[in-house]
């Protein structure tokens, strides 16, 4: 079974990237491979930060390796908070903070659209690829549901009555963002057979 190394700290992303691919690929987190860094997203588009992402752990290990990255793009706002999603209320980078502040902004705004859309780098024997994947709905009123993380408690997914705060992973990943990303990703795989 051929290996790949997850090029992220984030235990809520590998629990959702390990619901997807199953046992048709060896899953190699950071911590598995000795790999104790907090890599930068210093660029304004998540393209750019997927890639220095796995670039830096292709880099270090000279392995095969993917990373992400995922925004929340909201119309109204203009695509905020979008490649700054995860640190929008600071660096601190709390999920509560961060859905306070894109509530409170959303306040008296009746046009809710959203998506969230991810971007995966793959990096194979130095070569890079890189899949989208986008997931359309709006902005609740306020939050409802425990599960999932990040702005998964306001996001209602189009087609759904329920924000992904409400769902389990298996009802997530039905509508999910990096579900579609990684597909692509395993198809390309299959394809290459590397």
């Amino acid at each position: 079974m051929e290996s790949l190394i997850f090029a992220t700290n984030n235990q809520h992303k590998v629990d959702e990237v390990k619901l997807v691919l199953g046992n048709q690929f060896h899953l190699i987190t950071l911590r598995e491979a000795g790999i104790e860094i907090d890599i930068p997203e210093p660029h304004d588009t998540l393209e750019a930060n997927a890639k220095e992402k796995s670039t830096t752990i292709y880099q270090l290990t000279g392995k095969n390796c993917f990373s992400e990255d995922t925004g929340l793009e909201v119309m109204a706002l203009n695509g905020e908070p979008g490649v700054k999603s995860a640190r929008y209320a600071g660096d601190a980078q709390s999920f509560e903070d961060n859905v306070a502040k894109l509530l409170n902004n959303m306040v008296g705004i009746s046009a809710r659209q959203a998506r969230f859309r991810t971007v995966i780098s793959l990096i194979i024997a130095g070569n890079e690829r890189q899949f989208e994947g986008v997931c359309e709905g709006k902005i609740a009123e306020f939050r409802t549901g425990g599960n999932g993380f990040g702005y998964d408690p306001v996001f209602i997914p189009d087609g759904s009555a329920i924000s992904f705060g409400e769902m389990n992973g298996i009802e997530k990943s039905a509508f999910s963002h990096r579900k579609k990303a990684m597909d692509k990703l395993i198809d390309f795989l299959k394809q290459s057979m590397f």
